[in-house]
C-alpha cells in the first residue's frame, strides 16, 4: 500500500501482481511467484540483452547464474547453505566489529589488500576476527578481508565467462565487491543499474508480461465472439 501512495496509485489501478524474493508466498495479493533467480536474470537481461553471467549477492544467498544471448538459463548455481559471503555475513561481522554497515566500504578501501580469512562458516570467522585484532591487525585490513571472503565465495561457485553483471543489495552498497572480483577473477565486472531493486524490477517485467498476454487472449475471445 506504500508503494501504491508513493506512486499516486489505487490498487485497481494495478493489473498484474508478481511477487518474489524469500517472502513471495506470504504475498497473498500476487497473482503470481517468481525465484529471485529468474527475476534477477530477467532484469539484468533487459539491459545487457546479449550472452551473461549474473552474479546475485542477496541477504541470505548468492547465485551466479549464466544467460544464453535470448536470455535463457543455461546454468546456475547458488552457495552451500552456510550464510558465509552473503548481506547477513557481511551484517554480523559489522556487529561483532562495532562497526556501521554504512561505513564497512569506506573503511575497506583504507586498506591496500586486506588480510584473508580462512574460515569458511560465519560463527568460526567471527571467532578469527576477534583473533585478528587481538593479534594487533588494522580494521580496515581485516574488513577489506571479509569483502575478500566474500569474492572468494563467489569464485568458488561457477567459472565467470562473457560479460559479467552483478546485482543485489550487497554491492548497491559495497561496490568494492565487484572490483575484488574482477581483479581475482581477471573479468571485468559491471554493476546493474539499481541493483539492490533488480530483483523487483525483474518481477516486474513478468507482470507486465502477463499483462501483454492478458490483453492478446482478451482481443482473441471478443474477435471470436463476433
Amino acid at each position: 500500500m506504500e508503494a501504491l501512495k508513493l506512486a499516486g496509485l489505487q490498487r485497481e489501478d494495478v493489473g498484474s501482481v508478481v511477487a518474489t524474493g524469500f517472502g513471495r508466498r506470504s504475498v497473498s495479493f500476487a497473482g503470481s511467484i517468481k525465484t529471485e533467480i529468474s527475476c534477477h536474470s530477467t532484469g539484468c537481461h533487459y539491459y545487457y540483452p546479449e550472452e551473461i553471467t549474473v552474479i546475485d549477492i542477496g541477504g541470505q544467498d548468492n547465485k551466479v547464474v549464466k544467460l544464453n544471448a535470448s536470455g535463457r538459463k543455461t546454468s546456475f548455481k547458488m552457495n552451500r547453505k552456510c550464510a558465509a559471503g552473503t548481506g547477513a555475513f557481511l551484517e554480523e561481522m559489522a556487529y561483532k566489529l562495532d562497526v556501521p554497515m554504512s561505513e564497512l566500504e569506506g573503511l575497506a578501501r583504507k586498506s591496500a589488500t586486506g588480510t584473508e580469512l580462512g574460515s569458511f562458516c560465519t560463527v568460526f570467522t567471527a571467532t578469527e576476527v576477534l583473533d585478528r585484532i587481538r593479534g594487533g591487525e588494522q580494521l580496515e585490513d581485516i574488513i577489506r578481508g571479509l569483502f575478500n571472503s566474500v569474492a572468494k565465495r563467489i569464485l568458488e561457485m561457477d567459472r565467470l565467462t562473457g560479460r559479467v553483471i552483478i546485482s543485489g543489495g550487497v554491492v548497491a552498497h559495497n561496490p568494492i565487491v565487484a572490483e575484488i572480483i574482477s581483479e581475482r577473477a581477471g573479468v571485468n565486472v559491471e554493476i546493474a543499474p539499481h541493483p539492490q531493486e533488480m530483483g523487483a524490477f525483474g518481477a516486474a517485467l513478468y507482470a507486465a508480461e502477463s499483462q501483454t498476454i492478458q490483453h492478446q487472449e482478451d482481443n482473441q475471445l471478443s474477435v471470436a465472439r463476433r
